[in-house]
């Protein structure tokens, strides 16, 4: 297992690749073949990468770290939100970004993560969220009637991550790790889709913010109704159990098994939309790449 030091998404995506390449020269150096398929042998493990994602200011504040006053948890909460909501909204662009006929094969198999996008949020964090939709007290030391932007949320160390390695999409502590990339793919295709996904969200989020006039009662509401609207994707058991796939269908996830499953919703008008409005792709450079 190889992990290049975290950076900027587009230096990490070089780095990804000149990894790739020094360890291919490396193995033929010593009359190796360093194999980067997903699945080269029947019955062995298959290949991955885990991608590790968060978003932080130009001043370095990581946006996805729980903090130490309630101004700075209201700001965790409203970014966490508008990961899950743009996961749950582009779950099929994500699962597009991972395609190809290798991944396919390893996806689902062997601590693979599977073809259904997820999300796991861990007990802790997930019974926050709960108890802000349901208007209930969350314990932790004693019960805490839960609000927006007036507790402080516990600290989430870093050793309590998902062990569940088929969690598709994990967050885990101050991050998320995005675990379907292929071992033989770019990060680059994944990342552009996440960090696009998840600007288009936070517009959103900005139009109506801005425009508040009761910042904190209208943050309280966004996250609510974000919480309520996009827990479906929010799953933090077992992805190989059969009773998940049926879970899932009862959730409207989608189940793109194959790349050919997956490559028509790279057309559907909401992907177009997205890639249109963030200037990413054009609509005809869109349907030239389909």
């Amino acid at each position: 297992e190889l992990a290049p030091i975290f950076s900027n998404t587009n230096v990490a995506t070089d780095h990804n690749q000149l990894t790739m390449e020094i360890m291919k020269k490396v193995a033929k150096r010593h009359g190796l073949a360093c194999l980067l398929h997903e699945k080269p042998f029947e019955g062995v493990n298959g290949s991955g990468k885990h991608n590790n994602w968060s978003i932080s200011t130009n001043t370095g504040v990581n946006l996805l770290e729980p903090g130490d006053s309630p101004a700075e948890n209201a700001q965790f909460l409203l970014f966490l939100t508008a990961v899950i909501k743009a996961v749950d909204e582009y779950q099929d662009l994500l699962r597009i970004s991972v395609a190809s006929p290798g991944n396919d094969h390893r996806l689902g198999a062997n601590e693979a993560p599977p073809a259904i996008i997820s999300m796991f949020l861990g007990d802790e964090l997930t019974e926050i969220l709960e108890s802000i939709e349901n208007g209930t007290a969350y314990s932790q030391k004693g019960k805490t009637e839960m609000k927006v932007g007036v507790h402080i949320l516990p600290r989430f160390p870093k050793d309590t991550t998902d062990r569940n390695r088929t969690s598709p999409f994990a967050f885990t502590g101050n991050k998320f790790e995005f675990r379907m990339p292929g071992s033989a793919s770019s990060i680059a295709g994944c990342n552009i889709c996440l960090n696009t996904a998840i600007a288009e969200e936070l517009r959103q989020y900005a139009d109506i913010l801005e425009s508040a006039h009761d910042f904190e009662s209208t943050l309280h509401a966004l996250i609510l109704d974000t919480i309520k609207n996009h827990k479906r994707i929010i799953f933090n058991g077992n992805g190989y159990d059969d009773s998940w796939i049926q879970e899932a269908e009862k959730r409207g996830l989608l189940n793109l098994r194959t790349t050919p499953d997956a490559l028509p919703y790279f057309v559907h008008e909401k992907n177009i939309e997205l890639f249109e409005r963030n200037k990413v792709l054009n609509r005809e450079e869109i349907y030239s790449r389909y």
